[in-house]
């Protein structure tokens, strides 16, 4: 299964068909796959850095949109599962977090590999109750309000009326698949764990990325990072350092190929 393809939902710029470990990197809220584009030159070379690039983005920006998180975590199943066949991470940032998270989860009850690594970047433990208001539906001059509050949509896109026409329906959209979303309880990982989040957050606090150390039994390490909810541009290098230092240990190891049914 090494020679499988990738396809539209897996996008891999640069490659590494002897990688010790694969890192799957899941979007925020509103991103796609390009937030990544740095990552293959940040990371060691025996990491292979794939990108998750969801419907209704970037170069899917015609598909239809998946309204529904199980229905995506679904279709994420059938369509990672090919890839998983040497030791693999997951990466995810806001949203994303949420989803590889979720996805862990339904790999295993599926009986599928399940990931030797889990980071969690900028998103509260899903066991905490909501601590804001949904935003989905509120109207445009409000919603884009609430974005220019996350400081994570660029500015110009913002002032450009034929751009925000493109980007506000993904936006909205993702956020109401994570404002409708009701989390279920699930058995505690066994899988390393490590959370992020930034000094200056407005909405993340230290306490909410700690809480993930509930939902592992194995190694949590929480790493407080400078920036906004958005260190992951302006801290990409720092970032991708402490990601890459957490990966040592599955790189270290003999390569070995996955079962896969």
């Amino acid at each position: 299964m090494e020679n499988v393809p990738f396809n539209d939902w897996i996008t891999c710029r640069a490659p590494q068909p002897d990688a010790a470990v694969r890192l799957f990197c899941f979007p925020y809220a509103g991103g796609g796959a390009s937030v990544y584009r740095d990552w293959p030159r940040l990371l060691a070379d025996n990491v292979e850095v794939c990108a998750i690039q969801l419907p209704g983005r970037e170069n899917r920006l015609k598909e239809p949109l998946i309204r529904q998180l199980p229905a995506l975590i679904e279709k994420l199943v059938v369509e990672i599962r090919p890839f998983l066949t040497r030791p693999f991470a997951f990466f995810g940032h806001s949203m994303g977090a949420l989803l590889n998270y979720e996805l862990t989860h339904a790999l295993m009850a599926a009986g599928a590999p399940g990931p030797a690594h889990l980071f969690l970047s900028a998103y509260r433990a899903p066991h905490l109750p909501p601590q804001r208001q949904p935003i989905h539906r509120l109207p445009d001059k409000q919603f884009i309000a609430e974005l220019r509050h996350l400081n994570g949509t660029p500015t110009e896109v913002l002032a450009n009326q034929e751009l925000l026409a493109l980007v506000l329906p993904i936006v909205r959209n993702d956020f109401a698949m994570l404002e409708t979303f009701i989390p279920q309880t699930h058995e505690v990982l066994e899988t390393p764990i490590s959370a992020f989040a930034g000094l200056k957050d407005p909405d993340i606090s230290q306490a909410d990325v700690q809480a993930w150390q509930q939902h592992t039994t194995a190694e949590f390490k929480l790493r407080m990072l400078p920036g906004d909810h958005f260190y992951l541009h302006t801290y990409q290098t720092l970032l991708c350092r402490a990601v890459e230092r957490d990966l040592l240990n599955i790189m270290a190891q003999p390569r070995q190929t996955q079962p896969h049914d």
